[in-house]
C-alpha cells in the first residue's frame, strides 16, 4: 500500500491545456483577428504572396508545437502562441484552396467538416472521450491540436463562405455567429452535452474574431470603425500580452485536478444522441439557409441583367472621372493598349474604372492618392463577389488573382511605381 501510493503520483500528468474559462474565449477570439491581419500584413503589407506566407508560417508553427509537445504543463504563453500559429495557418490552408487550386468554399466547407468529424471519431475510439480535461498524454495532444486546425479551416472557409459568396457582410456574419454561440451557451446551461458545447463553440469563434476585427478595421463608409488594420492589430494584441501575463501570474486558468492517463472523469449521458441531433439541425438550418440565398442572389442578378441602366449601382456616377490633386482621370483605355475582352462575370465597368482612376495616380507620382483608390476596388470586388462568382468561378477566381496582385503592389513597404503599373495594366483587360 506504502509503495502504491509513493508511485501513483509519479505516473499523473499534468494538464496541457487551459482551463475553459472567460479568459479562454476573449483570447481565442483575440488571437483569431491578430492570426487573421498578420497574415494579411505577410501577404499584402511585405509583399511575400500567399504561398511564402503559408510557409513561413508552417515553419513557425511547428517549431511552437515542438516546444509544447516538449513541455511538462501548461504555459500560458506558449500555448496560446501556439493557438494564434494555427489560426493563420489554419485560415491559409482555406485560402490556398481557394485562391491557388480554386476549390470552391462550399466544397471547402465539406472537406473540413468531415476531416473534423474523422478525427473526432479516431480521437474517441482511440481514447474514449473528447475533453480537454484529459489532454494528458502525447497521442491525446496530438489529437487536441489536430482538431483545433481543423476547426480553424473550418471556420474560416464557413464564414467566408457566409460573407463573401451568400453576400452577408462581415458584421451581419458575426451577429448571427454570436446568435449561434449564445444559443450553445444557454442550451449548455440547460442541459447540452458539455464537450459538444465546446466544440460547437470553438469552431465559431473563428468566423466571430474575423467578423469583429473586419468590423473595427474597415472604413465608415464601409459600414465600420476605420481604424484600420495597423491599430485594429495593436489593440488586439495589448490585449492578449494583457491577458496572458495575467493568467501567467494568477493561474486562474490553470486546471487543478490531475487525473492519471487510465482514468477519465465520468462521462456525460446524453452526448451520442445530442451530437446527432446538433448535427441533424445545424445542417438542415445551413442548407434551407443556402438554398434560400442563393436563390435571391440568383433572382436578383437575373433584374439586374433585365436592367443594364440599373446593373451598377449609381448609374452614371459610376464612370464619372475621380478629380485627384486638381487632375482629373480620363475615360479608360482599352487596356492600356491591349485589347478588351468581353467578361463571362458581366458588365465590370465599376472595377475598371476604379482601376484606371488607381493608373492614372500612380502615373502622376501620387502613391498615397493610388493606395487610396485601390483600397475602393479591393472592398466594391469584395461586396459584388456573391453577384458575380456563381456566374463564373474560372473567370472570378483569374480576376481575383490579378487584384490580389495589384493589392500587394500598391500596398507593398516600398511600393515601385513601375510594378505597380504592370500590375494594374495587367489588370485593366480582365475587367472587359
Amino acid at each position: 500500500m506504502t509503495a502504491q501510493r509513493v508511485l501513483a503520483p509519479s505516473r499523473q500528468l499534468l494538464s496541457k491545456v487551459p482551463e475553459v474559462t472567460l479568459y479562454f474565449w476573449v483570447i481565442k477570439v483575440l488571437c483569431t483577428t491578430v492570426g487573421e491581419s498578420a497574415a494579411d500584413f505577410l501577404n499584402v503589407n511585405l509583399n511575400v504572396g500567399l504561398t511564402g506566407t503559408s510557409v513561413v508560417t508552417g515553419v513557425l508553427l511547428i517549431v511552437a508545437l515542438v516546444f509544447q509537445f516538449s513541455a511538462k504543463q501548461y504555459k500560458p504563453g506558449r500555448y496560446w502562441l501556439t493557438v494564434a500559429l494555427v489560426s493563420v495557418f489554419g485560415t491559409l490552408v482555406t485560402d490556398n484552396l481557394t485562391d491557388q487550386v480554386g476549390v470552391p468554399l462550399e466544397a471547402s466547407t465539406l472537406i473540413f467538416g468531415v476531416l473534423l468529424t474523422l478525427t473526432f471519431l479516431v480521437w474517441f475510439l482511440s481514447e474514449k472521450t473528447l475533453s480537454i480535461h484529459s489532454i494528458l498524454t502525447r497521442r491525446r495532444e496530438a489529437f487536441y491540436w489536430l482538431a483545433i486546425l481543423f476547426t480553424f479551416a473550418l471556420g474560416t472557409a464557413t464564414g467566408d463562405l457566409m460573407a463573401e459568396v451568400l453576400g452577408l457582410g462581415y458584421l451581419m456574419t458575426g451577429i448571427i455567429v454570436a446568435s449561434l454561440i449564445a444559443i450553445a451557451a444557454i442550451a449548455w446551461r440547460f442541459g447540452l452535452n458539455s464537450v459538444l458545447a465546446f466544440w460547437f463553440i470553438y469552431i465559431l469563434t473563428r468566423p466571430l474574431g474575423a467578423s469583429i476585427g473586419d468590423y473595427l478595421s474597415q472604413s465608415s463608409t464601409e459600414g465600420g470603425l476605420g481604424l484600420g488594420t495597423t491599430v485594429t492589430s495593436v489593440i488586439f494584441v495589448v490585449g492578449i500580452l494583457g491577458t496572458v501575463t495575467y493568467l501567467s501570474v494568477t493561474k486562474a486558468d490553470v486546471i487543478q485536478r490531475a487525473a492519471s492517463t487510465g482514468s477519465d472523469e465520468p462521462a456525460e449521458r446524453g452526448g451520442l444522441w445530442q451530437t446527432v441531433v446538433v448535427v441533424t439541425v445545424v445542417l438542415a438550418a445551413a442548407g434551407t439557409g443556402y438554398f434560400l440565398r442563393t436563390s435571391s442572389l440568383q433572382a436578383e442578378d437575373t433584374s439586374a441583367s433585365a436592367s443594364p441602366a440599373q446593373s451598377i449601382p449609381g448609374g452614371d456616377q459610376a464612370t464619372q472621372p475621380v478629380p485627384t490633386g486638381g487632375q482629373t482621370a480620363q475615360p479608360p483605355a482599352p487596356g492600356g493598349g491591349q485589347p478588351a475582352r468581353h467578361s463571362p462575370l458581366g458588365d465590370l465597368s465599376k472595377f475598371r474604372q476604379i482601376t484606371q482612376d488607381t493608373l492614372t495616380l500612380v502615373n502622376a507620382g501620387n502613391q498615397s492618392g493610388a493606395t487610396s483608390r485601390v483600397d475602393d476596388l479591393e472592398s466594391e470586388w469584395d461586396n459584388a463577389q456573391a453577384r458575380l462568382k456563381p456566374k463564373s468561378n474560372a473567370a472570378w477566381t483569374e480576376v481575383d488573382g490579378k487584384i490580389d496582385t495589384v493589392l500587394r503592389r500598391l500596398r507593398a513597404t516600398s511600393p515601385d511605381p513601375s510594378s505597380e503599373k504592370d500590375a494594374l495594366t495587367a489588370l485593366l483587360p480582365a475587367l472587359g
